[in-house]
């Protein structure tokens, strides 16, 4: 079950107020979910209920995707603003420094999140932002060409072609290595997420000039990418050990661009090792390393 929560961020006009809807289960040590763009937190189904076994598992759909409306009129979807929401977003929620595992744009803001400070971990799965200006506009064109799509699909349409692998594999191929896995009511839900984003465009244009080059001191990092991504290949995943030479990266075999779907064994694992806890002298090595 969903919630909404609201709080006030800082924008160029004052203090505005602004939502989030989320899901929260389980036990332990805080652990936040942020999803790509396009999606929203059920992107998450197939992993929650295996995390919340060990974590306080919190999935939030994106300002401006999913159940979440968008920013108030006249704020910026970039870093520099989306970031200090999330923060205020957890402050809201009562979560103080949450472990953070993001997917394709939420692996961007995971790795923003740690650099901020405000996270004891960071776990990216895909994480955009590693690519040459080519594999961008790649990316960019196949995104919008997705969004084009399901747009042009009529509800009873997109319901029909729910009902049969061959449809679920056209509808969802791109993200999926195996869509056929995923469920017609998931797919029908996540088609329309795409199509109905308010803050798709805006966050598209806000990541043109987002190349990510600096290290994330202090807080363990884990990049993992899927040997069969088709969106943002894995060769990005050396560019990105590169640009964080601390982090552990991962391959998941036969995974695509969303891998929850695809191994959601694999995936919890690799989020809870990437989260797990550091106390005493080997938490305050790592915050000053």
């Amino acid at each position: 079950m969903t919630s909404e929560v609201s709080f006030t961020i800082d924008t160029p006009r004052g203090k505005r107020s602004t939502s989030v809807t989320y899901r929260r289960e389980g036990t332990g040590e805080p652990l936040l979910l942020l999803h790509g763009i396009g999606h929203h937190l059920q992107a998450w189904d197939p992993v929650f209920d295996l995390l919340a076994a060990d974590r306080d598992v919190i999935a939030v759909d994106l300002p401006g995707f999913g159940a979440s409306p968008g920013l108030p009129d006249g704020v910026s979807y970039d870093l520099a603003t989306v970031v200090p929401v999330l923060g205020s977003l957890c402050a809201a929620l009562g979560v103080d420094r949450p472990h953070v595992a993001g997917n394709s744009l939420g692996g961007l803001l995971a790795l923003e999140l740690g650099r901020a400070g405000l996270v004891r971990s960071v776990t990216v799965l895909s994480p955009a932002g590693f690519w040459t200006p080519s594999e961008r506009q790649y990316a960019f064109t196949v995104l919008r060409t997705m969004r084009r799509t399901a747009k042009a699909l009529p509800l009873p349409l997109i319901e029909r072609m729910s009902r049969t692998a061959a449809g679920r594999t056209a509808l969802t191929s791109t993200i999926y290595a195996r869509p056929g896995r995923r469920s017609p009511q998931a797919v029908v839900a996540e088609t329309l997420a795409l199509r109905d984003a308010p803050g798709f465009g805006r966050t598209l244009a806000a990541g043109r000039d987002v190349v990510v080059t600096d290290d994330v001191p202090g807080v363990p990092v884990t990049v993992a990418w899927g040997s069969k991504d088709r969106l943002l290949l894995r060769r990005q995943g050396v560019r990105a050990k590169l640009a964080v030479p601390g982090a552990r990266l991962v391959r998941l075999p036969g995974c695509g661009h969303v891998p929850m779907n695809d191994d959601p064994a694999l995936v919890t694992r690799v989020i809870l090792d990437g989260s797990r806890p550091v106390d005493g002298p080997a938490r305050r090595a790592a915050q000053h390393a």
